[in-house]
C-alpha cells in the first residue's frame, strides 16, 4: 500500500510576540508564502495545506495559488490545529502527516524529506529533527529546546534546561542537540494524541512533545546540522528581510554579468 504523505503548515495569525508574523510582508511575499515555496521543494511530500485559524491567511495563500483550510482559533498547539485539518481533509490513517511550521521561511526541504523517510522505516508513532548546536549558539538557552537520544535514536526526553548536564568540568561525553521542530506524525496516531491528558513533564516544560512520551509511546530523530531558526520575533524578522535582500542582490549581480 503507498502511504500518502500530507504537508501541513499551521499558520495562527495571532502571535504573542510577533502579531500577524505570517502575514509580514517587507520582502515583497508574506511569510506564510516563503514557508510554502520552501517547503514544496520536498519531493516526498504530495499534497501541502496551510491550516490556518483567519480568513485574512487563507485568502492569502489562495491568492499566491496555495491550498489552505480553516480550522479553529482555539487550539490549545499546532498538533491540535494539525488533528483538526487531517479530520477535515479526510486523510486516511496509514498517511503520513508532515508538521511544517508556519514561521520557518528557509526550511530546506532535504530535511523534510529526511525525517518522512525515518518515519517510514522506524514505524515509530512520531519523528522529528535535531541538529548539533554551532559554535555561534548558547546550549543553555531556556528558549532553545534540547532532546537526548537512546542508543537506537529515539527520543529519551526534550528539555528546556541543558540536558544532559555535565557533572564534571572537562568529562567527554554525549552533546547536547538542538530540538528542530519539524513532525511526522501517522496520521491514525495523530487523532491518538490529541485525545490524551497533558502530563506533569510536558506542563511543567510547556513541551507538547513530552505528551507522546509520557504516555509511553515513541519519537524517532534524525539528526542533521541545521542552521535555520523559525522566526518568533520582529528583530528575527528583520534579520530575514536582510538575509533575503542579499540573495536577490546577489542573484540580480549574477545574471547582469551573464548578461
Amino acid at each position: 500500500m503507498i502511504t500518502p504523505v500530507v504537508g501541513i503548515i499551521p499558520a495562527r495569525l495571532g502571535s504573542t510576540r510577533f502579531p500577524g508574523k505570517v502575514l509580514a510582508s517587507k520582502t515583497g511575499k508574506p511569510l506564510i508564502q516563503h514557508v510554502w515555496e520552501s517547503a514544496r521543494g520536498a519531493w516526498s511530500v504530495s499534497r501541502l495545506v496551510v491550516a490556518c485559524d483567519d480568513q485574512k491567511v487563507a485568502r492569502v495563500v489562495t491568492d499566491f495559488g496555495g491550498e489552505a483550510i480553516l480550522t479553529s482559533p482555539s487550539h490549545e498547539n499546532g498538533s491540535s490545529r494539525l488533528a483538526e485539518a487531517a479530520r477535515l481533509l479526510r486523510i486516511p490513517g496509514h498517511a503520513l502527516i508532515v508538521n511544517i511550521q508556519g514561521d520557518e521561511p528557509e526550511i530546506d526541504p532535504i530535511l523534510i524529506d529526511s525525517v518522512v523517510a525515518l518515519a517510514k522505516e522506524s514505524g515509530a508513532e512520531v519523528t522529528t529533527l535535531a541538529s548539533p548546536f554551532h559554535e555561534n549558539e548558547n546550549p543553555a538557552d531556556p528558549n532553545t529546546v534540547k532532546v537526548v537520544l537512546a542508543a537506537g535514536g529515539r527520543a529519551m526526553y526534550f528539555s528546556r534546561a541543558l540536558i544532559p548536564f555535565a557533572r564534571e568540568a572537562g568529562v567527554s561525553g554525549a552533546a547536547p542537540l538542538r530540538h528542530i521542530g519539524l513532525y511526522v506524525y501517522r496520521a491514525d496516531f495523530l487523532q491518538t494524541y490529541v485525545s490524551l491528558q497533558p502530563g506533569s513533564c510536558e506542563r511543567t516544560e510547556m513541551l507538547e512533545q513530552l505528551r507522546v512520551l509520557e504516555h509511553g509511546y515513541s519519537i524517532a530523530v534524525a539528526v542533521h546540522h541545521c542552521r535555520g531558526q523559525g522566526i518568533d520575533t520582529p528583530e528575527q524578522y528583520e534579520a530575514f528581510v536582510t538575509r533575503f535582500q542579499g540573495i536577490v542582490h546577489k542573484a540580480a549581480k549574477s545574471r547582469q554579468k551573464v548578461g
